[in-house]
């Protein structure tokens, strides 16, 4: 009887410990899981982000320059000559720009007619984002446009290329004339078109690029300008070269950067990131539960031994770092195999592109791995792990082990 007694007490307390092993395992996996989850949502998010910007910051000039008054302004107002001696500033480009209405067969559509000098293809990187034809504004030194690709579907027509050419009629309000029976208040214009751009929705929906020469002929402008674009070397900062580009044009002028001008899409983009990071550690601390269970069954199970360490000069305060570190090490290895598995996760996406974006055309998912925010998801799940080892075993230790202070 006495031997099977104890055969008895050996199973349940295998079984004990097999429940716990299990729930240590479950917290771990929790643990890695929500890690990994952060790693790898937060890194597409930088992608998505940095997408953004590429789309954006491309078409968009580092700094824009428009009037606080009027649509349009003389360009003889902001002196070039010293706005080129400005530190930081690597290039820029009149524009002039209306609402026009586009022409193609039975097709018609209204669009911005944008007039820039050449030097704008090199401050947009048109050369980048050219679908169909090519980034020029003259063939032959006649002059030419480069149509957004929505636009140019919208109006059924395309590029063609080696064969023919493809133009459509631009029709321009004349300006300062009064609308009169039998007068056409729009002038006409063939456009010939050399090339089709991919940037972002609004661009490929509306725009249509041509030299400014034309622009102010068909508008019957002579120095008038609408904007004037500025283009920022890499190594400054666009807000310092903007201070500077305001003290030059005066307050009659509104100085924008590129991120002044899309404020709101970026910081969208950054809010939606905030609130994933904040869903994703509300997630972290419920799987962080299983750990307390963890530790709390652990140190039932244990009692028996908490009791021969006490009988041995063990202190509260050696017991409570026992288990504190237990704690410690189930929280640590799921955060290891979390970083482990989500960086490799993130590094397979960019060297293989096995997700692709809905509806791109095959274009992989963006990933952009930042080290800021894989400091930042290591600091919060760390904090997190510390503080749900730390209490549960304080009130466990105070609650089985008298009430006397931890460490007497």
């Amino acid at each position: 009887m006495l031997k099977r007694g104890r055969t008895d007490r050996g199973k349940r307390s295998r079984k004990k410990r097999n429940i716990i092993q299990l729930i240590t395992r479950i917290s771990v996996v929790g643990i890695a899981t929500i890690t990994a989850s952060l790693i790898v949502l937060l890194s597409a998010f930088n992608g998505i982000e940095k997408m953004i910007e590429d789309l954006y910051t491309d078409y968009d000039a580092d700094i824009t320059v428009r009037p606080t008054e009027g649509k349009t302004f003389n360009e003889d107002r902001i002196d070039i000559t010293q706005l080129k001696k400005i530190d930081g500033v690597r290039n820029y480009s009149r524009a002039v720009e209306e609402v026009v209405i586009l022409k193609h067969d039975e097709k018609w559509v209204n669009a911005n007619l944008i007039g820039v000098d050449d030097s704008f293809l090199e401050i947009a990187r048109m050369g980048n984002h050219i679908l169909n034809g090519d980034s020029v504004l003259y063939k032959d030194s006649l002059p030419v446009g480069i149509m957004g690709a929505t636009l140019l579907d919208k109006l059924e027509a395309y590029v063609p290329e080696n064969v023919g050419e493809e133009s459509v009629i631009c029709y321009v309000p004349r300006r300062k004339m009064k609308i009169q029976f039998g007068k056409n208040p729009f002038r006409t214009e063939r456009i010939t078109i050399s090339g089709k751009m991919n940037y972002n929705r609004d661009v490929n929906a509306k725009n249509l690029l041509i030299p400014l020469d034309l622009s102010k002929e068909l508008l019957g402008y002579n120095k008038q300008i609408s904007a004037l674009y500025i283009d920022v070397d890499d190594d400054h900062k666009n807000e310092d070269v903007k201070a500077q580009v305001q003290k030059l044009a005066g307050k009659d002028f509104q100085v924008k950067t590129n991120f002044e001008k899309n404020e709101l899409i970026y910081q969208t983009s950054r809010s939606e990131k905030l609130i994933v990071l904040y869903i994703l550690l509300f997630i972290f601390i419920l799987a962080a539960f299983n750990l307390v269970a963890s530790l709390n069954m652990l140190f039932v199970e244990k009692l028996d031994n908490i009791g021969t360490l006490q009988s041995f000069g063990a202190s509260r305060r050696f017991i409570f770092s026992i288990f504190f570190i237990e704690g410690l090490l189930i929280s640590g290895a799921g955060i290891l195999i979390g970083l482990i598995v989500g960086y490799a996760v993130c590094y397979l996406q960019i060297a293989t592109e096995l997700v692709t974006m809905p509806n791109s055309g095959g274009e992989p998912f963006p990933i952009a791995i930042s080290l800021s925010d894989g400091a930042l998801i290591l600091s919060c799940v760390l904090a997190l792990s510390v503080l749900f080892s730390y209490f549960p075993v304080k009130f466990l230790i105070r609650r089985n082990i008298g009430s006397t202070v931890i460490g007497k």
